[in-house]
């Protein structure tokens, strides 16, 4: 019997966004379900009201030119010439109350004789701390890396993959290092989701995954029910575990082993004439309540100035929160111009995590059903596009490279 769709891709993050367009441009018949109202997932940029369109990103922060699967979509899309450059400013440490360089953390002559190590340590199968603290130092793993990584990802570091932790890539010649967009990085899950190829809807909440006749039924709330040949879930692993469909208990039973980390992310906005601090690209916390603040002074907007403030889950109230975070950028909380809250969640990846998505992709072998996520290889936007396109690539067959 014909299936409504020949692929039905199950979360509108940018790893399902991929995959849905990795399907599409084979031209096939392709549907992304969303529970949110929106589309991009942990590409969320937040735009405050009343500030005349003034933005800053509450979740993924930027895009480099060794991005090259996130580059072949923008291509296809007309994105590429769109990119601007962000401008170069620095981070500082939080640190008692100060604003410090990061070089005032740095054991220089630790990290010399340590550096000849990273030629010959493998990072496989380590913890971050334990590869990190070899390489360049204890005690610059101590006093800065910890802190800078776990500002990176938003959660303890130390227990942290290695190899999922800065990736080598091919870098594409033709595009600027690093770069975003006018109107902040939600332009790109927005012009994968509004091309004609693919359908997407929001507010579609699932609560079933059935095996029909070859292929799959998914039910949503409501009993509303369409079907297709390939399915592919791209959500975050406890809601992967959940829906899997009977057979798929290996595939279940591995994804148990994989937590999930809480962020509680304030957004503030302030006129830029009030805010007497030097731009720079962000502060990363040394054991405060907050793991990072990112700044938007990487894309100046002249009248405002706009910072995310990711926090630990539970540390502070809101009020708090404000009270810490102003304290920081050395301003009184009377002058903010807006302020929203956001709450994300990030895998909490631990050593020996290959080994688990080797039982995953094990138990998935063969089968019409693709797993994807931030959670296999890492958690930048490269990444999880890294493991659409297998997953993908797997379904439907290579397509010949489009990577330089």
């Amino acid at each position: 019997m014909t299936k409504d769709f020949d692929h039905i891709v199950i979360g509108a993050g940018i790893s399902g966004l991929g995959a849905a367009h990795f399907s599409a441009r084979r031209g096939l018949a392709t549907l992304v379900l969303e529970a949110a109202p929106r589309v991009g997932g942990c590409i969320n940029t937040h735009e405050f009201q009343g500030l005349g369109g003034f933005w800053t990103e509450a979740g993924s922060h930027t895009c480099f030119n060794s991005y090259g699967n996130l580059l072949t979509i923008m291509d296809d899309l007309g994105l590429t010439s769109r990119i601007l450059p962000k401008a170069k400013v620095g981070y500082r440490l939080w640190q008692d109350g100060e604003r410090r360089s990061i070089v005032s953390a740095l054991h220089f002559l630790e990290a010399a004789v340590s550096l000849p190590r990273l030629f010959t340590t493998p990072k496989q199968g380590q913890r971050v701390a334990d590869y990190y603290g070899r390489v360049l130092g204890r005690r610059n793993y101590r006093d800065l890396l910890r802190h800078a990584f776990q500002a990176v990802i938003c959660q303890a570091a130390d227990d942290y993959p290695a190899e999922a932790l800065f990736r080598r890539k091919p870098r594409r010649k033709d595009v600027i290092k690093a770069f975003t967009f006018a109107d902040g990085l939600a332009a790109i899950p927005a012009a994968i989701a509004g091309q004609e190829r693919l359908q997407v809807r929001t507010g579609q909440r699932i609560t079933a995954i059935v095996p029909d006749q070859g292929g799959w039924r998914v039910v949503a709330d409501g009993a509303s029910e369409v079907t297709c040949d390939y399915l592919t879930l791209a959500v975050p692993p406890d809601a992967a575990a959940r829906l899997l469909p009977t057979g798929f208990d290996g595939a279940r039973h591995a994804i148990g082993a994989i937590a999930m980390a809480e962020i509680e992310t304030l957004l503030l906005a302030f006129r830029g004439a009030d805010l007497q601090l030097p731009a720079l690209a962000g502060l990363i916390a040394v054991d405060g309540p907050f793991y990072s603040a990112v700044s938007r002074d990487f894309l100046p907007a002249g009248t405002h100035r706009g910072f995310a403030f990711h926090f630990r889950p539970g540390a502070l109230c809101r009020d708090d929160q404000v009270t810490v975070a102003c304290r920081a950028l050395g301003i009184d909380p009377g002058q903010i111009a807006a302020q929203a809250q956001v709450h994300n969640r990030l895998p909490a990846l631990r050593a020996g995590h290959t080994a688990v998505v080797g039982r995953i992709d094990s138990a998935m072998a063969g089968s019409r059903l693709a797993i994807t996520g931030n959670w296999f290889l890492g958690v930048s936007i490269e990444d999880a596009l890294t493991r659409s396109r297998r997953e993908t690539d797997r379904l439907f067959g290579a397509e010949p490279s489009r990577l330089p």
